[in-house]
């Protein structure tokens, strides 16, 4: 038997210590905690900023485990819900540098994956940076994170396999 429960919502006025909660679950390094207490706060508040990035980011924090690709589906669909065209740019960008480093750790193959990932993330790291207030360089610091990384690692992309003539 399967049970099914009804979820109790949070109210109104505890949602800026729930999105505190969030934060402290992350850095905890505990992101499905962290994942759960910002549902509920998206629940109440849909629109509420600092919970959907907390979101994003413990999605993004549980691509080394299992299910990694559902976190990335789920993470990409809440960053197209993000208010601001810079903020879109900037936290696709990290999806995709948070995948292509998941994929760097599992070595072998991934390795070509990773540097997918960390070159589409630089990609939305450029739009980013077109976008962004005065002061605020949080794209250059990662794109150049993401460049370093790709030429650490010796990273290449995927090489397509070459045509054969019929003859």
């Amino acid at each position: 038997m399967t049970h099914r429960f009804v979820l109790k919502r949070i109210s109104a006025d505890a949602i800026a210590r729930s999105v505190e909660r969030a934060v402290h679950y992350r850095l905890l390094n505990d992101p499905e905690q962290a994942e759960s207490i910002c549902l509920d706060i998206l629940e109440v508040d849909d629109r509420n900023e600092p919970a959907r990035i907390a979101l994003i980011l413990s999605l993004t924090d549980q691509f080394g485990g299992g299910g990694g690709t559902h976190a990335a589906r789920r993470a990409t669909e809440q960053v197209g819900k993000l208010a601001g065209a810079y903020e879109r740019a900037y936290y696709a960008g990290l999806v995709a540098e948070r995948q292509g480093r998941a994929h760097l750790l599992r070595g072998g193959m991934a390795r070509t994956f990773a540097y997918e990932g960390l070159y589409e993330a630089m990609e939305h790291y450029e739009q980013a940076e077109a976008l962004k207030p005065a002061g605020v360089d949080d794209a250059i610091l990662r794109w150049n994170a993401c460049a370093r990384t790709i030429e650490r690692e010796s990273l290449q992309p995927r090489r397509d396999e070459p045509e054969h003539l019929l003859e």
